[in-house]
């Protein structure tokens, strides 16, 4: 590699990771009392998906530990957002649905995080916005496919 696109590529990286540490942070303190990042995520998909899943599945999804998941998951059922059941034809696997409290959960925490989103993107621009999707998102898809490379 080159060293120009060495710097390219270091510079990418920065910024990408700052933004995501900035945008995590920013995000994290208009959440409803008590509701993690993590938490919306899988509320959000849940919701979305308008489907049960497995926690293998989900875990999956958000590229962590089946581990990770089952601690945020019970998180969640305590906090009553999720409804955990067995999988009638899997005894060994569990089934996750969002209940009507997560779905108003996500819906809380979608609409405090609106605002600072549609901030970004007025401020961005939304034909630079439009434009940077495609890159993010082929960034996005070529690390999920494994070896990141």
């Amino acid at each position: 590699m080159t060293r120009p696109r060495t710097d390219l590529a270091n510079a990418l990286f920065s910024e990408l990771l700052m933004a995501d540490q900035l945008a995590r942070n920013r995000i994290s303190r208009v959440l409803p009392k008590g509701m993690e990042l993590s938490h919306f995520g899988v509320l959000n998909l849940l919701a979305r998906a308008q489907a049960e899943m497995s926690p293998a599945e989900l875990a999956r999804a958000f590229h962590v530990t089946r581990g990770a998941m089952t601690n945020t998951l019970a998180k969640l059922e305590w906090a009553g957002y999720v409804h955990i059941r067995p999988d009638w034809d899997d005894a060994r696997r569990k089934m996750v649905a969002i209940s009507p409290a997560g779905r108003a959960a996500r819906d809380a925490a979608l609409a405090a995080i609106t605002p600072l989103i549609d901030q970004a993107v007025h401020s961005l621009g939304e034909d630079r916005v439009r434009q940077t999707i495609p890159v993010l998102r082929s960034l996005r898809q070529r690390f999920g496919e494994g070896d990141g490379g």
